[in-house]
């Protein structure tokens, strides 16, 4: 039997992908050369599609004027309080339904009941209820989020161990030290990934919301700029939203890496 000479290659390490933000980066830039490259050589039609030069310079101008901050601050405001105010009821929704089977089945019934109604289409209703002004989109968004987030956090709670609560209440730890120390830090990971899937959900309705009735707002921008074919001014919303996005998800990140430090 012939001998092995050396170290054996370690053949355990699984499939553990690693996010190498310079290939990304690299991938991002090397799409907007061609795409440059193809405006410049008349491939690509710019009155279609503009180049990103020219979304550039365009996106410069509406810094400049003040127009941007104008239209991005309100769609700010209607963005964050929608989507805390469905944040804080889904949550508190979930742990609830997560925790006590007197709440279980009532919110279970009422989630599959309405969680698979496209929330654009409420729309018309909540301007009859809330009125054409701040409480209709307000209301569109925090609706949209409260059920992905009621969903997000029952799985977190249905998923951290049984045994795990049942040494606390052996030990005599009240519902409230239970909840505060056991269940949140073992939902936190189902809690905040639903953060993200929610945080893009609210910036789609925001945008569809903008459009139906609004004079301030990226969705209220975009719609104006494509009815006047000024597709300059209207992929630079689309980068504005696009940037928000990436935002929003990095902030996300950043609190995913304070609170799961543990992990």
């Amino acid at each position: 039997m012939a001998q092995i000479e050396g170290p054996v290659r370690f053949r355990g390490g699984g499939f553990s992908p690693r996010n190498r933000w310079i290939a990304g980066t690299a991938t991002l830039l090397a799409l907007l050369a061609v795409w440059q490259a193809g405006a410049a050589a008349g491939v690509i039609p710019t009155l279609f599609l503009p180049s990103p030069a020219a979304i550039a310079a365009t996106l410069w101008r509406l810094i400049e004027t003040g127009v941007l901050w104008r239209h991005l601050s309100a769609s700010l405001a209607r963005l964050g309080v929608g989507w805390v105010l469905g944040t804080v009821f889904g949550v508190a929704t979930g742990l609830a339904a997560g925790l006590w089977s007197a709440t279980r089945s009532p919110v279970a019934a009422v989630v599959a009941a309405l969680f698979p109604i496209p929330k654009i289409a409420l729309v018309p209703l909540f301007i009859v209820w809330f009125g054409i002004g701040e409480g209709s989109k307000i209301a569109t968004l925090g609706f949209g989020v409260f059920f992905p987030t009621v969903i997000a956090t029952m799985g977190g709670v249905d998923n951290v161990p049984r045994g795990l609560i049942r040494m606390g209440q052996s030990f005599g730890l009240s519902t409230f030290a239970i909840v505060r120390s056991i269940v949140l830090p073992g939902a936190a990971p189902a809690i905040l990934s639903g953060f993200r899937v929610t945080s893009s959900i609210a910036i789609v309705l925001l945008v569809a919301a903008e459009m139906i009735g609004a004079e301030n707002g990226i969705g209220a921008f975009v719609l104006s700029a494509g009815n006047l074919y000024d597709t300059d001014a209207l992929m630079s919303g689309i980068v504005v939203l696009s940037l928000l996005g990436l935002t929003v998800s990095g902030a996300i990140g950043g609190v995913e890496r304070v609170l799961l430090r543990w992990r």
